[in-house]
């Protein structure tokens, strides 16, 4: 979400009036929790850090598992002085009474549901109860709004007269009408407009769109016009159906963050059906295996990113119909991508028209979606905030999950302003400073938590597979442990202050003062027992009032000094170095997952800003510039190329989804840090001019290893000074087993040239397949591909002529960054054929 504390930039671009942000909180290092299972020692050895779990390469996170196990009202009945969370941290051991209070409440609720509704997957499905659907030979309309005192349902239908279309409330505060099908027809048609119009007990009668209504449009026409409720049951005909299967779960998800309305490169509103045409398959080219899709639900203020939801059930109808998202989320399965969702069920939009927020009329909170009083506002994000421990808030947000999820085919979520949740102060103002009491006690809003454990299980009871991300700033522990353990349920959370380290270096800091260790600290300061999602740069990062990373680094140079046909000035030559490196070292050592916000892929120049009264409605800064990337002369192509290579790297050695990960050297005066995540090694040179030659690199197993990837290449905008014919053979260190008497503390080594601003991978060669060389890597030499023993060619279509492995043209050509470049890795038999 939209960060409100942002330091301001010196760019010309104006600020945005108040709107939807993270909670103004000081945030501790990604997934900082105070002590406990953290990956890096805060107090770093002189020249090395180690962590001692095994060390298995390419296989999945190692962390502790537990045995799934029952736990029932009798469990409750006894306490839970054995959740196998307690295994993983002795601090928890501290805080059992709090567990055990969230987890009794929680199998109350369960147990509740269960009793009166017949389960979480059948409270779950309200949407095929509440809202308009057809039953037998008729239209049935259901509301739930005990505080109105009279309802109608008014529409196209009847001429927008309620009349003659009374509703009826039964003893749960649910209105409703059954109307018959005329003719064998229903009697609201298909795409017609419909309105909810109750007496508030004041004297007054209002009209608000349906809370469960799955389609919502307004006149473009008029300025500040009104949503009106559409419903939305197209014929059979001209129903989507979906072709293609869900894409199995990768075993670390890379993430392409998308907005669709700014996606087309024209200034204007660009739409699902175009998104899924043009868009993703340049994310598929670019090796990603997820996409993330924000402003997905209805919400009338489009500057708000999505963030002020309207209506929870409603596809945003400016970029197209419900069926045009099934398109996009089919389309992207059949190219093997996954979809998430980015939902807010952090809070509602105040808008009293058009979203749920019309319903509160003064009554009491056991008769509302929100929090009465002060509790039901949040004063940062002038929003309201939901009432979790109503029975029908709860079967209002289950169901929402459940929609999305069956009806579109979505994969999983990402869970907005989880921060905002967790706790009654929502994190405004607060500093997290890793202490357990700011996580469990009376800060913690445990109706909010119960609800989050409840989807969470109810998402992966539907879909084992799902994927489901929280945002949350605060860093609470076992927020990503299953709720069987006594966690919260989350696969992986955001590890959200590494751009704040990259943004800060950038704005306050020459590049000598950077601090290796500082660096090395930031990106892997998390609980090894639960899985982070890291990222450089987010659509927080670009949003109006900063700018994105690439935009930072070179600034108003990118407008004159992009064109390949000069030489790069060295800014220019610093801001493509830089950005290269720091996206790659976030990836690799940052967490289990890596995400990227569209277009940063190829260093976007500017910022965001959606069209509003302060742009005079400009469209200009909501939008996408592929077309820079496009362009062969410009130098975007080369930061674009290398984002495809960083994750065709972690395609072929897993190394993101891998438990092995040792930093073993940061040193400050050369500006140098190596470490091994998987079976690479990876050496990062961020001094700005020292080259070193024969610079002694530490790794784990002996044997000849090789260039995987090299930012340098001239095929990545590099100047090509790393030799990718190169063997580097190993030398062994010290006594095997001791440690101590290691180099680095690792029992092996080998050198390396390392120039400024440069970061190589290295991939160790299994020795078994080794045959003499013809001509080898020899004929690439300094040339363009970034690999040594990689096949670096264009993805041919009809229209591409052949391109010559390893040449200049085959990693610069022209439509590159539209139809990708395949990284085809060399195995053990071929590295000398």
């Amino acid at each position: 979400m939209l960060c409100l504390t942002a330091s301001s930039s010196p760019s010309p671009s104006p600020s945005l009036p108040p709107r939807p942000s993270r909670p103004a909180a000081d945030r501790p290092g990604p997934g900082i929790s105070g002590g406990g299972n953290v990956r890096l020692s805060a107090v770093p050895a002189p020249s090395s850090l180690r962590w001692s779990w095994p060390r298995k390469a390419k296989s999945k996170f190692s962390v502790p598992v537990s045995a799934p196990r029952e736990y029932t009202m009798a469990t409750a009945e006894d306490g839970f002085g054995d959740l196998p969370i307690y295994d993983l941290d002795p601090k928890f051991a501290g805080f059992k009474d709090h567990f055990s209070y969230r987890m009794k409440k929680y199998l109350e609720q369960k147990h509740s549901i269960e009793k009166y509704e017949g389960g979480l997957e059948e409270f779950s499905k309200g949407y095929l109860k509440f809202g308009i659907n057809t039953e037998n030979d008729a239209t049935v309309y259901r509301e739930w709004a005990p505080a109105a005192k009279d309802a109608q349902l008014i529409g196209d239908f009847n001429n927008w007269n309620g009349s003659g279309h009374r509703m009826t409330k039964d003893n749960f505060g649910v209105w409703s009408i059954r109307i018959s099908h005329v003719n064998g027809k229903p009697a609201i048609p298909h795409n017609s407009k419909v309105k909810f119009r109750f007496h508030r007990g004041d004297g007054l009668w209002v009209d608000r769109v349906p809370a469960w209504i799955r389609y919502a449009t307004f006149d473009a026409s008029k300025f500040g016009a009104p949503y009106d409720g559409v419903h939305w049951d197209p014929p059979t005909g001209e129903r989507y159906v979906f072709k293609h299967p869900r894409p199995r779960k990768p075993d670390a998800p890379r993430i392409y963050e998308a907005h669709v309305g700014m996606s087309g490169e024209k200034p204007e509103v660009s739409t699902y059906r175009e998104f899924a045409d043009n868009v993703l398959p340049r994310i598929k080219a670019n090796n990603y295996n997820t996409v993330q899709l924000m402003a997905i639900m209805e919400h009338s203020y489009y500057a708000s990113f999505g963030y002020h939801v309207t209506n929870f059930f409603a596809v945003s109808s400016r970029s197209g119909t419900p069926e045009d998202l099934k398109y996009l989320v089919d389309k992207a399965h059949s190219l093997g991508l996954r979809v998430l969702m980015d939902v807010v069920h952090s809070h509602a939009s105040s808008n009293m028209t058009d979203g749920l927020n019309g319903y509160d009329v003064g009554q009491n909170t056991q008769e509302s979606y929100f929090h009465t009083g002060e509790r039901g506002y949040h004063k940062l994000w002038d929003s309201r905030l939901f009432n979790y421990a109503n029975w029908e808030v709860l079967r209002y947000l289950l169901s929402n999950l459940r929609y999305w999820m069956d009806e579109f085919m979505f994969d999983g979520f990402r869970f907005d302003g989880v921060t905002s949740m967790l706790y009654n102060h929502h994190g405004i103002n607060m500093s997290f400073a890793g202490n357990y009491k700011e996580y469990f006690g009376l800060d913690t809003d445990v109706d909010a938590v119960v609800y989050i454990m409840l989807a969470n299980h109810l998402m992966h009871k539907i879909l084992p597979e799902a994927t489901v991300v929280a945002e949350d700033v605060s860093g609470m522990p076992v927020l990503c442990r299953s709720v069987d353990e006594g966690g919260v349920g989350f696969d992986y959370r955001l590890a959200m202050a590494i751009p704040d380290r990259w943004i800060d270096y950038l704005k306050n800091k020459d590049d000598l003062e950077w601090s290796m260790s500082a660096i090395a600290h930031t990106l892997t300061n998390r609980r090894y027992t639960e899985k982070c999602i890291a990222y450089a740069e987010s659509h927080d990062q670009s949003i109006v009032g900063d700018k994105t990373m690439a935009f930072l680094l070179m600034d108003k140079e990118m407008y004159t000094g992009m064109s390949d046909l000069q030489p790069a000035s060295p800014t220019i030559d610093r801001g493509i170095a830089l950005q290269k490196m720091i996206h790659f070292i976030t990836m690799a050592l940052g967490g289990d997952g890596y995400l990227n916000f569209m277009g940063n892929e190829f260093g976007h120049p500017e910022w965001i800003d959606f069209p509003r009264e302060g742009n005079n409605w400009s469209y200009d800064k909501c939008r996408r510039q592929w077309s820079l990337s496009d362009i062969d002369h410009l130098r975007y192509k080369y930061m674009n190329a290398f984002d495809q290579a960083m994750n065709a790297l972690d395609d072929k050695f897993s190394f993101l989804s891998s438990s092995k990960q040792i930093v073993s050297d940061m040193n400050e005066e050369k500006k140098i840090i190596v470490f091994e995540r998987g079976d690479l090694v990876f050496v990062f040179n961020f001094h700005p001019s020292k080259t070193y030659d024969g610079y002694k690199v530490g790794c784990d197993l002996p044997g000849k290893y090789k260039v995987a990837l090299d930012s340098d290449a001239l095929m990545f905008g590099g100047h090509g000074r790393v030799a990718h014919d190169n063997d580097h053979f190993t030398s062994p260190e010290g006594v095997p087993g001791v440690p101590e008497t290691n180099f680095n503390n690792r029992p092996n080594s080998f050198k390396v040239l390392s120039p400024p601003r440069t970061c190589v991978a290295y991939y160790r060669v299994e020795e078994k397949a080794e045959k003499p060389k013809d001509e080898g890597a020899a004929s690439w030499g300094k040339a363009a591909p970034g690999y040594i023993d990689v096949e670096a060619t264009r993805v041919k279509d009809a229209a591409d002529g052949e391109a010559t492995s390893g040449s200049k043209k085959a990693s610069t050509g022209g439509d590159s960054s539209k139809k990708g470049i395949n990284f085809v890795f060399g195995s053990p038999d071929k590295d000398n054929k």
